[in-house]
């Protein structure tokens, strides 16, 4: 299955090529999300996958059981704990464990639809251009510079211009959780009122209204 970051670039990796010393492998979550989202085209997994799975998902009102929502949670917080074993630094070590205990609560109640937001959703986040990152800017998940990505696919999330990730790292937590993991803003409904606000500045003074 094509990563996001394999997409976006056209690129094809070799199973057997070597990943980035802490990044974050989240194929087991996404099949997992894939398999248990009631709507399979807006997991943003291949053409193929989407077929394979397809009869998983027969009623697009359904929703999926406690179990597996928790598995879920569950493949999100066992990456971010091996993450925090290998920190680079305590800061990072200490942000990747708020991850964790944030998850908890996920795993031992988990909520009835998961609140993530869509693929679509992060298809149109603002990626960030090579030329406008900085040399020693690091990725606040992984704590790899992403200037150290030959492709580095950073996104900019809507809530501050500087919460900034590597696409792999922070995509799971956004399809699961639905907010920064910086500030826990929620980002569905911080894109409602950027949206709301743009139309809003497209008539100012109210003459179509």
């Amino acid at each position: 299955m094509a990563t996001q970051y394999e997409v976006e670039h056209n690129i094809t990796t070799p199973s057997n090529a070597p990943r980035r010393r802490r990044q974050v492998d989240m194929s087991t979550f996404n099949s997992h999300l894939h398999q248990i989202t009631p709507d399979s085209s807006s997991t943003g997994t291949s053409t193929s996958a989407s077929t394979t799975t397809q009869h998983h998902n027969h009623n697009p009102h359904a929703v999926p059981n406690p179990v597996d929502v928790a598995a879920l949670f569950r493949l999100l917080q066992d990456q971010m704990g091996t993450l925090a074993t290998t920190a680079p630094t305590p800061e990072n070590r200490d942000f990747l464990r708020e991850l964790v205990e944030a998850l908890e609560e996920d795993v031992a109640h988990p909520p009835v639809q998961i609140p993530g937001v869509s693929q679509e959703f992060i298809d149109s986040l603002e990626r960030v251009p090579r030329k406008a990152l900085k040399p020693d800017e690091t990725c606040p998940i992984c704590a790899e510079k992403f200037l150290d990505d030959p492709y580095p696919l950073v996104v900019q999330l809507p809530c501050h211009q500087s919460h900034r990730f590597d696409l792999e790292c922070v995509g799971p937590w956004l399809r699961s959780k639905g907010t920064c993991p910086l500030c826990r803003k929620d980002l569905a409904k911080k894109k409602e009122e950027v949206v709301e606000h743009d139309e809003e500045n497209e008539d100012p003074d109210g003459l179509y209204a």
